[in-house]
């Protein structure tokens, strides 16, 4: 069950008015996945759209999709991009403040500081687009779509990873990552009013389809036969916290797990409330963690949505004008 505790999406303005005399284009609404570090390549995305004349009218992120997008939605998309472009190794590190109070590692507020500087003081529901955060709330477990409040503390609560950052308090409510219950957020574009909805899913390659192991023993010929699968996996994974013995560290497993979840979630979804196009960016092979590699996720995502732009122009023409 998702619940709008800030604004019901009937009351909010944009999409409604007086009937025009000439038609106009469909309201374009776009969800913007979770995905971590691989969440920059939606800059990229954005950048295309705008600079194709298609750019969207209602946005909602979850998790790094709320940074981006609450970036874009408050017109600052130029900052996010800026500051995702600047990072190097080091400044990342320098970013998390360790802290083990409240469940997590970290404690955000250096990473809220920065958010302050470009959004800080604006109000979800006075940006000039229309925009809403996914979060989870802690306990039980409902979906919350935050269309009303403070913008620093809505993008906060939705990228709020379980063991990482700190659950945030907003509305009453604890709140966590978004992506453990919406990782690309269909359903709230429709409900905020959006006729067309085109869904950016940043971790489509990188965990294949999963299967099921019946002998988890691999003999000498799997073992060369998958060789290369394993190299690139391995090379994907965080190295944020190593293990011993080649063994994942504590990062890597949380996120690991996290993800698998993830994606499982967003399969499940995504069938049930299919987005009228999907942009599916191939970003396997940057790490989640690896935040410094902006420059290529940003560059994989325009690409992406460059191979989209006829099918979105296609799929507008058929759409009634009203």
């Amino acid at each position: 069950m998702a619940l709008s505790f800030f604004r019901k999406a009937s009351d909010e303005g944009g999409g409604g008015g007086s009937l025009a005399t000439s038609p106009r284009r469909p309201v374009v609404g776009i969800a913007l996945g979770a995905g971590v570090a691989r969440g920059w390549a939606h800059i990229g995305v954005l950048n295309e759209l705008e600079k194709e004349g298609l750019a969207p009218d209602i946005v909602v992120g979850c998790s790094i999709g709320s940074v981006v997008g609450g970036c874009y939605a408050a017109g600052r998309l130029v900052d996010v991009e800026q500051f995702a472009r600047s990072l190097t190794k080091r400044r990342v590190f320098g970013l998390l403040d360790l802290s083990f109070a409240g469940g997590s590692l970290f404690g955000g507020k250096r990473l809220e500081n920065r958010l302050v500087e470009s959004v800080g003081g604006m109000r979800v529901e006075n940006l000039p687009k229309k925009f809403a955060a996914v979060a989870t709330e802690v306990g039980t477990g409902h979906e919350i779509w935050l269309t009303r409040g403070d913008v620093v503390e809505a993008i906060r609560a939705s990228y709020a990873l379980p063991g990482i950052f700190e659950p945030v308090r907003a509305g009453g409510r604890w709140l966590l990552d978004g992506a453990l219950v919406n990782p690309v957020p269909v359903t709230a574009c429709r409900a905020l009013g959006a006729e067309m909805v085109i869904a950016v899913n940043v971790n489509a390659d990188s965990l294949g389809r999963g299967t099921v192991i019946q002998d988890h023993v691999r003999n000498r010929a799997q073992e060369s036969d998958d060789a290369e699968e394993a190299a690139g996996q391995a090379a994907r994974r965080s190295r944020f916290i190593e293990g011993a013995a080649g063994a994942p560290g504590m990062a890597t497993v949380m996120i690991d797990a996290f993800n698998i979840t993830q994606d499982r979630i967003a399969r499940s979804r995504l069938a049930g409330d299919p987005p009228d196009l999907m942009i599916g960016v191939k970003l396997g092979r940057i790490g989640l963690f690896e935040f410094h590699r902006a420059d290529e996720a940003i560059a994989l995502g325009r690409e992406a949505a460059r191979r989209a732009i006829p099918d979105i122009r296609d799929q507008l023409a058929l759409m009634p004008k009203l």
